[in-house]
């Protein structure tokens, strides 16, 4: 049946009025639901086929999917089909824009985890998910006189229909003193082309008793739902506030509650095929995406024994199969959880850990190696990092520098003991969705230069630099740009009511907001232009607008406190009719995929400045490249890479490199640059003097002694924004001046045409040659 009588089935089954009739909601649901029967028969016999291959497990805590209908239908071929017969109906194929993102992520981590979803299944590689089924996704995000507020993103209102819920696979999972069930809700993943659909698997904590009528009948009302209301809060909401003890806990809860059904539902599986599971290694692997779901390692070590099997034989096994993917070398996501915490909670997996970390103990001594800094239980924590390191095959960074960095410092206790393990797999994005879907005018110009082998061979991108510099080329890679502004313009004038004029420069900073991104950075250079221009300093400036999108984690006071300035710097450059033919400034609310979406296409500049040797890859900087927009970046993450794929002579970077910043972390005097430079000091001065309102909070006072004074648990200026203001600030005046010539326009071009070595096919396929082995 085709795909227009299926969705016209579907309609009348479930709804039996016209199409015109329905409202988004009803449309998306018959539509998505038609597609689902049409994939079923194929995500069948994968199902089939895998029983006798091998399978990699990616375990996360964030999968950000975003929204799945237009990929879906981009993916089995089928889109031009759908949006012939809505329009038939006088629908338009936008209607699915009202469907909100299922935001089950909060950046880059999930984002990623997202494209090895899509890479794999486009590949052809057995790769399925293992997540937490969020009720409430990360938040929406809303601005309040200038001041993040967040809300409850509902995005299950809209239906679900490419979830299916697996009853009959529902996992018990225990804590001390209570027990809840895991329940799965299975989203095929489909490959581009349609023949492999994988599986993402995502966990809802449910209560083993519903209601108990007992208590409700002994007036007991409250206590009569608890057990519900327990089991609710685990797979409500992304990433609890950890700076309470009440949070920590829901944390753990949370960790070990998706790792322990998936490790269940994996040996489970395994047995239902008759595998042999002291050579799991055959069968399974397990990729760790950070340290998150590490308590998968002892649980699975500890269901082993109970199938039978000793400790030793059950650990020799688990060293085969897990692998630890490294993120960051931040401090905070190295996590480590109170040795009283897990006890208290899981004291059955404490049991294991403790075990392991006597083994290491034991082999440490043998080897003659110092235990400090190796060891898994020390100091009343339980070190998660260390755990993944002794207890995996394989422990990889996700960029060329991020991965020395992790060698030679973060992780460099394991790297002398297991040199072999240790692998970079540059992090990627798929093009699929970040150039086919959310550029579909620079995919069409693509193919009609060198055909659509791009699609799933990204480095056919090179060979559009056979066209470079004809003139005709050039022209039409202009207007596609200028024209995705001009759609941008209009979106954010109706969601923000901002009006950017569409022949400005797009300088875009969109990321998670976190001190190392270093979003103050760019505001105080906002400053200092706004005040450049206003003195006659800063002559013939291009006009810009410069467009920032994030969202700062609820208890990050100061992540909050930069958006709230942002919104201060934007409002008054907003309001100033004087610079209003230069300067536009937006900070766009509620920033998520679809969001990104549009603006990556649109985006003439890619700002990527956070401190050397702290961003360990980035792939916001990769989906820019992709669509055309140069790099304004520090010597930092995959920036590097990209100037080596463009040339450097091709990006703008600027400012000290990991090495530099090591150097002087100890003698580094931030006070003594402020004092020294009257650009910088009057820039950071407004957060203090007036200029700007932080609604009497004392956000900003607190934002300048961190840059100055510092804190008990930082230094003065803890990224380094001061010793890299100038570099920064030349360096985007340099750009704005070239902005709008022949060669910035050539640099754009060359970015796209070179973006093939990034593109997540290569990364799942370096993870299946060097890791998982499948």
């Amino acid at each position: 049946m085709s795909i227009k009588k299926s969705i016209l089935k579907e309609i009348a089954r479930t709804y039996d009025r016209p199409m015109e009739e329905l409202d988004a909601k009803e449309l998306y649901n018959a539509v998505s639901s038609a597609v689902m029967r049409k994939v079923n028969e194929t995500y069948v016999s994968c199902k089939q086929k895998r029983k006798e291959q091998k399978t990699a497990y990616y375990m996360s805590a964030e999968f950000l999917m975003g929204r799945a209908i237009y990929a879906n239908l981009k993916n089995l071929g089928i889109d031009e089909k759908v949006f012939e017969l809505l329009k038939s109906h006088g629908i338009s194929e936008s209607v699915f824009e009202e469907i909100g993102d299922a935001a089950l992520g909060n950046g880059g981590l999930g984002r990623l985890a997202a494209c090895f979803l899509d890479s794999a299944a486009t590949l052809g590689k057995n790769l399925d998910g293992y997540g937490i089924r969020y009720r409430y996704g990360l938040f929406k995000q809303k601005f309040e006189n200038g001041f993040q507020k967040e809300y409850a993103d509902d995005w299950l209102k809209w239906g679900d229909p490419w979830s299916v819920r697996s009853e009959r696979d529902r996992r018990v999972v225990e804590y001390k003193n209570f027990a809840v069930k895991a329940v799965p809700y299975d989203m095929p993943i489909i490959g581009y082309g349609g023949e492999t659909v994988n599986t993402l698997r995502l966990w809802q904590s449910e209560p083993i008793c519903e209601f108990d009528f007992e208590k409700f009948d002994c007036g007991k009302y409250s206590a009569a739902y608890a057990d519900r209301q327990r089991a609710e809060k685990i797979s409500a909401v992304l990433y609890p506030n950890d700076s309470t003890l009440k949070g920590r806990k829901l944390r753990l809860i949370q960790q070990y509650f998706f790792t322990s059904a998936s490790m269940q539902d994996l040996i489970e599986r395994a047995k239902s095929e008759n595998r042999d599971l002291s050579k799991a290694e055959r069968f399974a692997v397990v990729q760790l995406n950070d340290t998150h779901p590490t308590l998968a390692i002892p649980e699975f070590i500890r269901l082993l024994i109970k199938e039978g099997f000793s400790f030793d034989d059950a650990f020799d096994v688990a060293k085969k199969v897990f692998a630890y993917t490294n993120h960051t070398v931040m401090s905070e996501a190295l996590e480590k959880w109170e040795t009283k915490l897990v006890k208290g909670l899981i004291p059955q997996v404490y049991v294991v850990l403790e075990k392991i970390n006597e083994r290491l103990k034991s082999e440490l001594k043998e080897t003659g190696a110092d235990e400090k800094n190796r060891l898994i239980i020390a100091d009343g924590f339980v070190r998660m990092a260390n755990l993944a390191c002794y207890c995996g095959k394989a422990v990889n960074g996700v960029a060329k520098i991020h991965t020395e960095i992790i060698k030679a410092d973060t992780l460099k206790d394991w790297y002398e003991l297991y040199p072999e393990k240790f692998f970079n797999e540059t992090n990627g994005i798929t093009q699929r969705r970040w150039l086919l879907l959310a550029n579909p005018s620079l995919a069409d110009f693509i193919t009609n230069l060198i055909g659509d082998k791009w699609i799933t061979d990204l480095k056919e991108l090179e060979k559009l630099k056979e066209f470079l510099g004809w003139a005709n080329t050039m022209r039409e890679f202009y207007q596609i740009k200028k024209s995705n502004k001009r759609q941008l313009s209009a979106y954010i004038k109706q969601k923000e009511g901002i009006e950017i004029p569409n022949e400005f420069m797009f300088d875009v900073q969109i990321k998670r907001l976190h001190e190392y991104k270093r979003q103050l950075l760019n505001a105080f250079s906002i400053v200092a232009i706004y005040n450049g221009i206003k003195d006659g300093s800063i002559e013939d400036f291009k006009p810009t607008a410069f467009i920032f999108g994030a969202k700062a984690a609820p208890a990050y006071t100061r992540a909050k406190a930069i958006i709230k300035y942002i919104n201060e710097i934007a409002e008054k450059i907003n309001a100033d009719q004087s610079v209003s033919d230069k300067m536009k400034v937006v900070f766009v609310g509620d920033y998520n995929v679809s969001y990104a979406e549009k603006i990556v296409a649109a985006a003439d500049v890619s700002e990527q400045i956070s401190a050397a040797g702290t961003e360990a890859s980035g792939t916001g900087n990769m989906k820019l490249m992709l669509n055309g927009a140069v790099t304004l970046g520090t010597y930092d993450g995959a920036n590097i890479e990209i100037a080596e794929s463009a040339g450097e002579e091709n990006e703008y970077l600027f400012g000290a490199k990991a090495d530099e910043l090591a150097a002087v972390k100890d003698s580094y005097d931030p006070k003594a640059i402020y004092e020294s430079d009257p650009v910088l000091r009057a820039a950071v001065d407004t957060l203090i003097d007036g200029t700007f309102s932080d609604g009497g909070s004392g956000m900003f006072k607190e934002l300048y002694d961190s840059l100055l004074v510092g804190a008990s648990w930082h230094r003065a200026d803890n990224y380094f924004l001061f010793k890299d203001f100038q570099p920064y600030l030349k360096t985007k005046l340099k750009l704005n001046s070239e902005y709008g010539t022949v060669g910035f326009l050539i640099k754009s071009f060359l970015n796209t045409a070179s973006a093939g070595r990034f593109s997540s096919d290569y990364t799942v396929s370096g993870y299946c040659r060097d890791i998982w082995e499948i």
